[in-house]
């Protein structure tokens, strides 16, 4: 991990101050993270092995909503993308390298061409791009949903 910085929230912080690891341990912003693993490792703070992951990746509320706003645009053209390459997939005679269906095919294609490896064509029906729009579309429900993970993280009282 390196000399890279872990922002820990305050509680976490005013606990790891009270140790007496970090009595003459001078820390006026984030702790280094080979000092939050390190006291996390000695016992000074009674946690679980579940706490101690949440405190090395906890989001703060603004960094939550950031995440929501690149997200949320980029799963939906994505989901929009799968749909169009589900409506595709009935013409096989469609020129995928001319204008308007290069749009939809190029970016879709990798994740496409890849898991066309692991799931071969059914009865001749490419079932791929339904795959990944059932992956996107959960991926999209489970962390920007009404109670998804990063909703929750944004919504959080610091």
């Amino acid at each position: 991990m390196g000399n890279s910085l872990i922002p820990v929230r305050r509680r976490y912080l005013q606990r790891l101050r009270a140790c007496s690891y970090l009595d003459g341990v001078q820390s006026n912003g984030p702790l280094n993270s080979e000092e939050v693993i390190n006291v996390l490792k000695h016992g000074a703070i009674d946690t679980s092995p579940l706490e101690q992951r949440l405190v090395l990746l906890d989001l703060d509320p603004g960094t939550a909503k950031l995440a929501i706003s690149f997200l949320g645009p980029f799963l939906s053209a994505f989901a929009f993308l799968f749909i169009l390459r589900i409506v595709m997939s009935w013409y096989p005679k469609l020129p995928v390298g001319k204008f308007p269906y290069v749009i939809a095919y190029a970016p879709t294609e990798p994740f496409l061409g890849a898991t066309r490896k692991l799931i071969p064509p059914l009865a001749g029906v490419d079932v791929t791009p339904v795959v990944w729009f059932g992956l996107v579309s959960f991926l999209n429900e489970i962390l920007l949903g009404p109670q998804g993970l990063l909703v929750l993280l944004s919504q959080k009282q610091v």
